[in-house]
């Protein structure tokens, strides 16, 4: 029941994802253009049609795995605490906004920069994620090569500062500011929707390490 709006997702990212990789003007005009988009409000559709965009099958993939290993979890706690068709709206919400606003410091950063894209729903999957860890903060994080899994509390303090710190260093092609900032989104909308969660949250922390 919770888990349709996020099939429908995953399965309109997948299926636009692989049209783009034949379709090199559907790429470039939906892609994250901050240098076009500068100053240009017909181009600000970009923020959020760049989500919809992945550059390979290993970058398709593991967001959508990633998306749907913690929506299923966000979905359920939006819905018992707001109700099916709020918690189902705010899920939208948390996802997609989390795509456009996390591509923002990006925009700002890299507008006079002709030769730089960005694409992927790394933003929303991080608002989803670190959501998911405010419901479950004990829950286990699994990763590839690591055979044990983290609390999810540990593991989203130790993302947050690696994101922050690669996205201040640059020295790679992928978008760290998109996740770094789109997991506070996924933390500060989730917490103005149910407020209650901080307190619980913390309790379980308090409880894990005691």
């Amino acid at each position: 029941m919770f888990t349709n709006p996020l099939l429908i997702l995953i399965g309109l990212t997948v299926l636009v994802s692989v049209y783009a990789w034949s379709n090199p003007k559907l790429m470039d005009d939906w892609i994250l253009d901050p240098y076009r988009m500068n100053g240009k409000p017909g181009q600000w559709y970009r923020f959020l049609t760049s989500g919809f965009l992945h550059a390979d099958w290993g970058h398709l993939l593991f967001n959508m795995i990633t998306l749907y290993s913690f929506g299923g979890l966000v979905l359920t706690g939006f819905a018992q605490f707001l109700g099916v068709g709020p918690g189902i709206i705010a899920f939208l919400v948390l996802y997609l906004v989390g795509i456009v606003l996390s591509d923002l410091p990006t925009y700002f950063r890299h507008r006079h920069d002709p030769g730089y894209r960005s694409l992927g729903a790394s933003g929303g999957v991080s608002s989803v994620l670190f959501a998911g860890i405010l419901f479950q903060p004990i829950g286990k994080v699994y990763m590839m090569f690591i055979p044990i899994g983290i609390p999810g509390f540990i593991w989203g303090g130790l993302y947050l500062l690696y994101s922050y710190y690669m996205g201040r260093q640059r020295r790679d092609n992928i978008n760290h500011d998109a996740h770094f900032y789109g997991a506070l989104f996924g933390v500060l909308f989730t917490l103005a929707l149910i407020p209650g969660i901080g307190s619980s949250f913390m309790q379980e922390i308090f409880g894990y390490i005691s």
